[in-house]
């Protein structure tokens, strides 16, 4: 009898657990979407506040001429991609910065990746280098773009080394500490059982570092973007730079607005498909506190 209570206790127990099983996924699918919504809602509307408030007091408050307004930037944007700039085809403008841009992160990264592993493996060699990084880390980013435009002219490898400059330390000192973080006791018990210090590198610390190293590389494409325009501002004859530089030297308010815009959606994309990246690569990793507390 009283197994026979037992069975239809546990029946019941399976048989609730099953109906609200189904039911909680929606719930949580449905509360995701309304939260993604409100987000979505509220960054709409600031924007459309702001570009509103822009346009009314440019209208009738503030002159127009230096501080100009939401339709004649728009009016600057359908311009060039209609007809094009000064310069030629705002797609060429925009290839030659993206390919600098690419290049420099490319090169900047890896460097800055391998150099902060290694270093942050290597305590001697990391406080041989130490003064030498921070003196270069400090010197000021324009009067580099300066200098290459001097040793490398004004073609593509200037705007690609600046570019690469402001990578390479926003990467490296993520990934100096996130090689330095690495839990000890894995790192030992790996010794122990026989693994040799490229193996441990390869199979502990390079895993461990990826979230450090991927939370630098999401500002890092912005800084080789930077770069390449800050290059081009200095001196170029094709690039997103130039147009900014040349809107600046005829009083062109709204070609530099423009021209900004451009250069934060290339940003925006360029953040989508790391954050994509990241997803991918990093599946293996729980989910933080903070991205439970968020869904």
């Amino acid at each position: 009898m009283s197994g026979d209570h037992l069975s239809i206790v546990d029946n019941g127990a399976a048989a609730m657990a099953a109906e609200q099983r189904p039911t909680g996924v929606p719930e949580l699918v449905a509360r995701r979407r309304r939260r993604r919504g409100a987000v979505w809602a509220v960054r709409l509307a600031a924007v459309v506040v702001w570009l509103v408030g822009w346009q009314l007091t440019a209208t009738y408050w503030i002159d127009p001429f230096y501080y100009s307004k939401p339709t004649a930037i728009l009016d600057r944007l359908v311009g060039w991609f209609s007809r094009g700039t000064a310069f030629g085809s705002i797609w060429t403008q925009i290839a030659v910065t993206l390919e600098e841009a690419v290049l420099g992160f490319a090169i900047g990264a890896l460097a800055g990746v391998v150099l902060g592993i290694v270093l942050g493996r290597a305590r001697f060699l990391a406080d041989v280098a130490a003064p030498f990084i921070k003196a270069a880390n400090a010197v000021p980013r324009i009067v580099l773009a300066s200098l290459f435009i001097i040793w490398f002219g004004l073609g593509m490898s200037s705007k690609v080394a600046t570019a690469m400059v402001l990578v390479f330390f926003a990467v490296f000192f993520n990934a100096f500490q996130g090689a330095r973080e690495v839990d000890r006791n894995l790192v030992d018990n790996a010794r122990i059982l026989g693994a040799s210090r490229i193996a441990v590198l390869r199979s502990i610390v390079v895993p461990s570092a990826t979230s450090w190293i991927f939370a630098s590389l999401h500002s890092a494409f912005g800084f080789a973007l930077i770069g390449a325009v800050v290059g081009e501002f200095t001196g170029a004859d094709k690039g997103l730079g130039l147009l900014i530089n040349n809107a600046q030297g005829t009083f062109d308010s709204a070609g530099i607005y423009a021209g900004m815009i451009v250069v934060t959606v290339l940003a925006l994309v360029a953040e989508w498909l790391i954050s994509t990246a990241e997803k991918r690569l990093l599946r293996w990793r729980p989910p933080s506190a903070g991205t439970a507390a968020q869904t």
